[in-house]
């Protein structure tokens, strides 16, 4: 049985635009569409002592069925034949929906919430799931071309596996293209492995070239085989990360990043270039944290 797929609503129009995604997500997977509602959290607060459904926080029940049955509707009318549940829970949105992703194929999230403040490009519900949820954490934001590729941002790492995997499956559920770009380049901090080595080096670009071709062939290697219906294109390119990923994903209908990925600092849960494409991509963003990740490994 597949697990659901579970998206957080909370009556914004960034939650709503994620349970139409979250809604096709699960047609495509064959999978229980779960609408998730927190009832608690800095915005909203249950009176000492009262049952969260008593007649003190009646109105505030109202609110909730109506943001539930909107939501509802929505679903259905992106994934007409897709069976909905409807989930109320007290507790922090983000503690709520962590729970959720232990059991879930895919956590579906909009970029922005009602409590967020308006400054902030993505809520902080967000940033959290990709850093700690147990399953894929897909983020709505942007305006996805819905002709263009899921773009998979391949680093060669260990920990980037299961973002190869999941960019496979995902481009053969939709019927896409799959786009896999590397970015490498000459800078110092990818050509040495610590500060004992020297700060200025000599760069044998050919080779350096040819070292990054074969990363980037083995991170797809495999992959190719499982999912031979699947057209996919490799781009190689010199330059920014950050910057290259995020002007890629601007012809992209999704883009497909693990949590870290290799060089950057231990202890970081989401790497930089997860956290860039959180917040700048142009097309929604999908991050895959690698099976038993904890906070000793390597972020990007």
């Amino acid at each position: 049985m597949v697990n659901p797929v579970v998206v957080g609503v909370d009556g914004s129009p960034s939650s709503l635009a994620a349970v139409e995604v979250a809604a096709r997500e699960a047609a495509l997977r064959g999978a229980q569409l779960r609408l998730v509602h927190a009832f608690g959290g800095p915005s909203v607060r249950v009176p000492p002592r009262v049952r969260p459904w008593s007649p003190a926080t009646a109105g505030l029940r109202e609110m909730v069925d109506g943001t539930l049955a909107e939501a509802e509707r929505r679903a259905h009318g992106a994934a007409p034949r897709v069976e909905v549940a409807r989930d109320v829970t007290v507790g922090e949105p983000v503690t709520v929906l962590e729970i959720e992703s232990r059991t879930a194929s895919l956590v579906v999230i909009g970029s922005r919430g009602l409590s967020a403040f308006g400054s902030l490009l993505l809520g902080s519900t967000g940033v959290h799931l990709a850093a700690h949820g147990r399953c894929p954490v897909l983020v709505v934001r942007g305006g996805p071309d819905p002709a263009g590729p899921v773009l998979l941002a391949a680093d060669g790492s260990p920990a980037g596996e299961e973002a190869v995997a999941f960019a496979f499956a995902e481009a053969s559920l939709r019927g896409a293209d799959l786009l896999a770009l590397h970015v490498w380049s000459t800078r110092t901090e990818r050509a040495y492995d610590g500060p004992a080595d020297p700060p200025f080096v000599t760069y044998d670009e050919d080779h350096l070239h040819a070292e990054e071709e074969r990363v980037l062939a083995e991170a797809l290697s495999g992959h190719r085989e499982r999912h031979p219906e699947v057209t996919v294109r490799s781009r190689l390119v010199r330059g920014r990360v950050r910057a290259s990923l995020i002007d890629a994903s601007g012809g992209a209908q999704l883009v497909v990043a693990g949590a870290r990925g290799r060089g950057g600092f231990r202890g970081l849960l989401l790497g930089s270039v997860s956290q860039a494409l959180l917040h700048h991509a142009h097309c929604p963003v999908a991050v895959v944290r690698a099976s038993g990740a904890t906070g000793a490994g390597r972020g990007r």
